[in-house]
């Protein structure tokens, strides 16, 4: 389990993103790096990391920081 900034550095960190540039509003558009390859990044992370297996329509949903971390909260892997 991490708490929100923790998961914000994280992210940063999957997407080769400065941390201090990177925040919940952040829009997928606005990151490089997460293209097809980064998703997959991003998958392999969640699931070796939190155990969060995505489903296809949570990919789908997926436009900002926020989106990955309400998944998190979701599945009970961010701290209060």
């Amino acid at each position: 389990m991490m708490t929100r900034d923790e998961a914000l550095r994280w992210l940063a960190g999957i997407f080769e993103e400065d941390p201090a540039g990177i925040a919940p509003e952040t829009l997928r558009e606005d990151i490089p790096t997460w293209d097809s390859l980064g998703v997959l990044t991003l998958m392999a992370e969640l699931d070796q990391k939190c155990g969060i297996l995505l489903t296809e329509q949570e990919l789908k949903s997926m436009a900002r920081i926020d989106d990955i971390l309400q998944v998190m909260n979701a599945r009970g892997q961010l701290a209060a």
